[in-house]
Formats: structure tokens, C-alpha cells, sequence
């Protein structure tokens, strides 16, 4: 699950990085895009890093839940 979870965000990060260095800018539906990228990186991470938490702390991975993005992204950086 870690490795799938690490694949999806390498996915994403690539996506993003090809939206970025367009050198001719980008449309409304490409910054949309960005922006769904930049939810769903936030979301990825967020479980991640609570997967590593409870097996740190012995728990099972497993039970982590992807958190909202409402919640996600009221998180300070």
C-alpha cells in the first residue's frame, strides 16, 4: 500500500511539474488542473504521513483514511 501510495505521488508530481514549465502559460482548464494536483499531493501526503505514524506507534497502517480535502488544506505549511 506505501509503494502505491509513493507511486501516486510521483504520478502527480510529475503531472505537476509538466503543467509548470510550459514556457507559453497555461489555460484556465490547466490551472484547474493545478490546482486538483495540489489537492490531491496534500491528501497523498497526508496519508502517508499517517501510515507511518501508526506503524510507528504499532497501530495498523491499514486503518488510515484519506483526510478531506477541506481538512487537508486547512493545514499550515
Amino acid at each position: 500500500m506505501a509503494d502505491d501510495l509513493i507511486r501516486q505521488i510521483d504520478d502527480l508530481v510529475d503531472e505537476e511539474h509538466q503543467l509548470r514549465s510550459r514556457s507559453e502559460g497555461i489555460s484556465d482548464e490547466e490551472r484547474a488542473r493545478l490546482r486538483q494536483l495540489e489537492i490531491q499531493l496534500d491528501q497523498c501526503w497526508d496519508l502517508l504521513r499517517q501510515r507511518r505514524a501508526r506503524s510507528e506507534f504499532g497501530e495498523d497502517p491499514d486503518d488510515a483514511k484519506a483526510r478531506a480535502p477541506e481538512v487537508v488544506e486547512r493545514y499550515l505549511q
